[in-house]
């Protein structure tokens, strides 16, 4: 990877049917697919990658206000879907051969842009891909642009002050989460057949709840993290943002260079948990999180109650951790460069400033005993089923929820049920599961550490009981 500048350097929901090998659909209708039925009608070249490209182009012009994209690279995406078409015709095959796809714009990608959202980085030009951008590439993908998120992925509304506030598809009032945010609209809005996004206290998983895709946390370190800006070291991951379970699938395979076997949900123990993960949860999100875990159980899973007290002390636990490692790296340009940083990551890069030594390793102490806690419960059940955020979108520029007896801070709510599993490394699948006040609620599927095949099954059981949320732009 290039070096990055330092201090003096200037839709259709998920579960949606999809129309039969023989149906007639138009290239607009694919651009709402899952990411699977595209590359399978790429394949019989029942379409062309480049009758494609052109489709989803004209939808991102469209959908301009929505602010998913920082970057669109149109003619290299046209030049790539040509040369996809050419080894189409010539009978060559890649599990995401002429598939359009956008990428987070924290992740390097050669000759492309990538700016993290932020002033800072607004000229960087990467000489290499990162390793996960790489093997998209080798599978055939075609690259549409970069996605707008939270400057420098330090925040969860993706109210970029350099690139434009993000607008959540189903109601532009709202936030769409982050910070991955854009990849979560643009999978959504039909911009891009599937996205890459990366997680260091839920930014896959929230905006994928918040706007009503697929969101996938693989198991910390399966999926390299080579090339991709980093902002909490111990807690950043790479992982697919999708239209589907089945996408989610494939794209891990890609990005991990490695098969996921199939699973059924026959049999499989779901543990849910009591107190923590129960506790200041809107009642919309809580009723749909328990109907779809009772689904589960009709599916042929057992449930059983489980308590993992030590959760409790989680939000402290990341908060302590991610301050201390963004503050080490962003060291490259802050303070120095302090006046380029927009004023709420200017904030918490002061406050991470303030976190001793001596916090850091107690921090680190007690998020060994929330692994040692998790490591236990998995002895008795395969998968936890909770809400993946405690509450529907939250308007543009909300400062904070209110519960029964007090108030929270947006940020600190959406990060709640998501944060927990950054800090003990365990994969976290966040799958639609209704709607709640007209707004997607995502059920959050965790599981033992390198078992993905597992809540990837059950989180196939939700979705084929759930079906599309319907598509939320026009």
């Amino acid at each position: 990877m290039a070096s990055i500048p330092g201090p003096s350097a200037g839709h259709a929901g998920p579960g949606a049917p999809t129309a039969g090998p023989g149906a007639a659909v138009t290239v607009d209708d694919l651009c709402d697919a899952p990411l699977t039925e595209v590359a399978r009608r790429l394949r019989r070249r029942a379409v062309s990658p480049v009758e494609l490209v052109d489709a989803y182009l004209a939808r991102i012009v469209k959908a301009h206000r929505l602010r998913a994209f920082i970057s669109v690279t149109g003619e290299t995406a046209k030049r790539q879907a040509r040369a996809a078409e050419r080894q189409l015709h010539r009978g060559e095959t890649g599990p995401l051969l002429g598939v359009p796809m956008a990428l987070k714009d924290l992740l390097a990608t050669r000759g492309v842009r990538t700016t993290a959202g932020s002033r800072i980085l607004a000229r960087w030009v990467p000489r290499q891909d990162a390793t996960a951008v790489s093997r998209l590439r080798q599978a055939g993908a075609v690259m549409l642009g970069k996605l707008n998120l939270h400057e420098f992925a330090y925040g969860v509304s993706t109210s970029n002050p350099f690139f434009g506030i993000a607008r959540n598809p189903w109601d532009p009032t709202r936030i769409p989460g982050g910070s991955s945010g854009g990849s979560a609209i643009a999978v959504v809005a039909g911009l891009c057949a599937g996205s890459l996004g990366t997680d260091t206290g839920g930014s896959i998983r929230i905006p994928a709840a918040l706007c009503g895709c697929v969101g996938l946390k693989p198991t910390y370190g399966s999926v390299p993290v080579t090339g991709v800006l980093a902002l909490g070291p111990s807690l950043d991951h790479v992982g697919p943002i999708s239209r589907s379970v089945a996408d989610a699938r494939l794209l891990l395979e890609v990005i991990a260079g490695r098969r996921v076997r199939p699973a059924s949900v026959k049999g499989m123990v779901i543990g849910v948990p009591d107190g923590f993960f129960g506790q200041q949860v809107e009642p919309g999100v809580a009723r749909l999180v328990a109907a779809t875990v009772s689904g589960l159980r009709a599916d042929g899973a057992r449930l059983r109650r489980v308590r993992l007290p030590a959760m409790v002390w989680s939000v402290a636990v990341q908060l302590v951790t991610l301050r201390a490692e963004a503050a080490a790296v962003h060291a490259r340009w802050f303070p120095a460069r302090s006046a380029d940083y927009g004023v709420e990551t200017r904030a918490r890069l002061q406050l991470g400033h303030l976190v001793s030594g001596a916090d850091y390793l107690l921090a680190q102490r007690l998020r060994q005993r929330l692994r040692d806690e998790l490591r236990s419960v998995f002895e008795e059940v395969d998968v936890l089923a909770v809400p993946a955020v405690p509450l529907v979108a939250p308007r543009v520029g909300q400062p904070q929820v209110r519960w029964r007896n007090r108030q929270e801070p947006v940020d600190a709510a959406l990060v709640r049920f998501t944060a927990p599993f950054n800090l003990t490394g365990a994969p976290a699948l966040s799958v639609p599961c209704g709607l709640s006040q007209g707004l997607p609620v995502g059920i959050q599927l965790v599981g033992r550490w390198n078992d993905e095949a597992t809540i990837l099954a059950a989180g196939q059981a939700v979705e084929d009981r759930v079906g599309r949320l319907g598509r939320p732009f026009e």
